[in-house]
């Protein structure tokens, strides 16, 4: 890859030096990409208001001398100002784009993963579905495409199928990746409960496409259920904690 062109969404930018900023994108053809924006905290004709958070842009760049690509051109295509003018909005997509960035390797490209940013970023800037709503259904498809998916189907101990289980409650189990039946729960420690709607809820997620998606109305019980289930659930396979997510659930309790 020596001079580039993609479509690519801003997942984060840090200063570099003076005048310089780094910009990391997840873009359409290459995956995650690293690039240095040279100048861009100075130069107002090349870059003024368009290396913000979130926002989509069609970007050229080539390789440079130094280990980081040089971002050269960047030409705005989304701003999703709906997204950074909410204070809630602008914490779940911080989540999101963290989560992108922590788990994604530079360099190979991932079209889904971006397809999927692009689509919740767009619905979350549209009042389309609410953050909670785009949440659950993000990290649902990002733990599918990252080859993840919590096993919601079947006791991950035993086997026994969900239609098979006794009572309401599920019981969850992060280190055997999934749900528990009643006769496989360790009674040594404590585990995580969903309810069998949530669990249906968030299979359902999983099994139809986008557009259908948008259409799901998730009860208040599977919002709260589904979001702490999934939160812990996306942290326990990253094997670290994304700080947007301290942020989004302090805004969260405040609202």
């Amino acid at each position: 890859m020596s001079d580039f062109s993609t479509r690519a969404i801003i997942l984060r930018r840090i200063d570099h030096g003076d005048y310089d900023l780094i910009v990391t994108l997840m873009t359409k053809e290459y995956g995650k990409l690293s690039l240095i924006a040279k100048n861009a905290k100075k130069s107002i004709k090349r870059f003024s208001g368009v290396l913000e958070l979130f926002s989509a842009l069609d970007i050229t760049g080539k390789k440079g001398r130094g280990k980081l690509p040089v971002l050269t051109e960047a030409s705005l295509v989304q701003p999703y100002t709906g997204i950074r003018c909410n204070i809630l909005k602008t914490a779940y997509a911080s989540y999101f784009a963290e989560v992108v960035n922590i788990w994604v390797e530079e360099g190979k490209p991932q079209k889904r993963l971006y397809f999927l940013l692009e689509y919740v970023f767009y619905l979350l800037d549209q009042n389309t579905l609410s953050g909670e709503e785009l949440s659950i259904i993000f990290q649902m498809r990002f733990l599918a495409l990252s080859g993840l998916t919590p096993n919601l189907v079947e006791c991950s101990k035993c086997r026994t199928a969900l239609e098979q289980f006794e009572g309401n409650r599920i019981y969850t189990d992060f280190s055997k990746g999934g749900i528990l039946c009643q006769k496989c729960i360790p009674s040594i420690r404590e585990q995580g409960q969903l309810s069998a709607g949530t669990v249906k809820q968030l299979l359902w997620v999983n099994n139809d496409d986008l557009k259908k998606v948008e259409r799901i109305r998730f009860t208040p019980r599977a919002i709260m259920e589904g979001l702490d289930f999934l939160e812990k659930f996306v942290l326990f396979q990253m094997g670290r904690e994304a700080r947007s997510l301290k942020f989004l659930r302090n805004i969260r309790m405040t609202l």
